[in-house]
């Protein structure tokens, strides 16, 4: 096991890594903006060093500053959480030169992985069902046109390099399909550095259901079930949960075994998150995309199976063996999480950044909070808006959303607008209580106009 690593991450997920290595006894250094100088995390960090100014470019991003500070601290690897470099196949190519872990899986794994091409010709090749597209990259608007009528509309065109809900764009005709070709193209270039896109048939309406693995080093792999995450605001997931609502068993097995299958073929190891488009119209399942890291949503997997999967991380990119088989990971009761970000929906989701005032998060059995803020603490503007998750864990699905709905009027921050009203709204929805939802709730229920 590790003795000391470096946290390259801030905000709640850099706070959940710290407690992670606080139980396994090992020490860790954080990085920091001068923006975050004063987050509260950084005092329960056992060495902190400042990397640079606000803007992310000039330091959670700034790779030559994040190495120098693993060197200075003389760290033996190096977690990036999730966002920022969590993904980037050479920031963990730049750690394997310079003899520091990255705690995630392989470079050649990222590198296969996070091309959203290759890894659907991956899935293709072992028979792992993907929705009719380009079949490669589509270089141009009028090639664009050739495939959309090939595939019939409507279309979505995606950054080959892309993740996050960037470099995607919807076209239901042909006209509007050349005008946003370039949108994408640019999208994709200023994001990624890459202007690749490819093309598939949108599959409009569908479910968006995600398998979470754990691998090790010697080729051992293990689901632990599925996340429901199709509550989404422009691709940006907003409510997620576990077990996800009426899926039947069939399917369940078949989504979780096309996951291993995936991950297996490319010798992945650490933890991973292999991500499904569900149409339920056609009762048929596609493959998404595979995310190389630990999850925002990893909570609610955590609740119902009693893993921590960041303990897990640590552990196999130390090269510990995984001692869990299938048969001894069970699902436990139901699990909610809410994501709270510092925006105002009632403005279009207008960023509230500044102090906060007054502050009380909720509590109570089977209720979890993960987050780095505190009264008094001056939410920054250079960086994402999440601010917190407030996670829940009941016997069932009603008993769970019971337990939510309590602890999202326990919740209080003042003057910050936050996204915790439309989760309520949303949990108090008649489609909702009878999980009947899909990708296109939000944007057509909740947000009329």
């Amino acid at each position: 096991m590790f003795s000391r690593i470096m946290i390259a991450n801030r905000g709640e997920v850099a706070l959940r890594i710290i407690r992670a290595c606080k139980e396994l006894g090992i020490e860790t250094v954080a990085i920091f903006s001068e923006a975050d100088r004063d987050a509260g995390y950084l005092r329960l960090a056992d060495d902190r060093i400042c990397i640079g100014p606000a803007p992310a470019i000039d330091s959670y991003l700034n790779i030559p500053r994040i190495i120098a500070a693993a060197e200075l601290a003389d760290v033996q690897a190096i977690h990036p959480g999730y966002g920022f470099l969590a993904e980037n196949a050479h920031f963990a190519e730049v750690c394997r030169s310079c003899r520091i872990e990255f705690i995630g899986p392989s470079v050649e794994s990222m590198q296969l992985l996070g091309d959203k091409i290759r890894a659907k010709e991956l899935a293709r090749s072992i028979k792992v069902p993907t929705a009719p597209d380009s079949n490669g990259v589509v270089e141009t608007a009028e090639d664009a046109v050739v495939v959309a009528e090939r595939i019939g509309y409507p279309v979505v065109l995606k950054a080959s390099a892309g993740g996050g809900g960037r470099g995607i764009r919807f076209a239901h005709n042909q006209a509007t399909l050349k005008s946003l070709f370039k949108q994408a193209q640019r999208e994709a270039e200023i994001s990624f550095k890459d202007g690749r896109l490819y093309m598939e048939k949108c599959i409009e309406n569908f479910r968006h259901i995600e398998v979470q693995i754990l691998g090790d080093m010697s080729g051992n792999i293990v689901h632990l079930f599925e996340r429901e995450c199709s509550l989404q605001r422009r691709q940006q997931k907003v409510i997620e949960e576990t077990p996800a609502p009426n899926l039947d068993a069939k399917m369940r097995e078949e989504i979780c075994e096309a996951a291993i299958r995936l991950v297996k073929a490319v010798n992945y190891h650490n933890a991973g998150t292999v991500e499904f488009m569900l149409d339920e119209e056609n009762h048929q399942f596609y493959f998404l995309e595979v995310n190389t890291r630990i999850q925002v949503e990893h909570p609610i997997t955590e609740m119902v199976t009693g893993q921590d999967l960041l303990k897990w991380q640590l552990k196999l990119a130390a090269g510990e063996s995984l001692d869990l088989r299938q048969r001894d990971i069970v699902q436990s009761g139901h699990s909610i999480e809410c994501r709270i970000n510092a925006e105002d929906p009632a403005h279009d989701f207008r960023p509230s950044p500044g102090r906060i005032e007054a502050f009380n998060p909720p509590g109570g059995l089977g209720v979890r909070w993960d987050s780095h803020v505190y009264q008094g603490y001056e939410i920054p503007t250079a960086y994402d808006s999440l601010i917190g998750k407030i996670i829940v864990h009941g016997q069932n699905r009603d008993e769970s959303t019971a337990k939510m709905r309590r602890a999202l009027e326990e919740f209080l921050i003042y003057p910050t607008r936050t996204t915790a009203g439309l989760c309520r709204d949303i949990l108090n929805h008649q489609a909702f209580r009878k999980g009947l939802y899909n990708t296109a709730f939000i944007e057509r229920e909740m947000l009329p106009g």
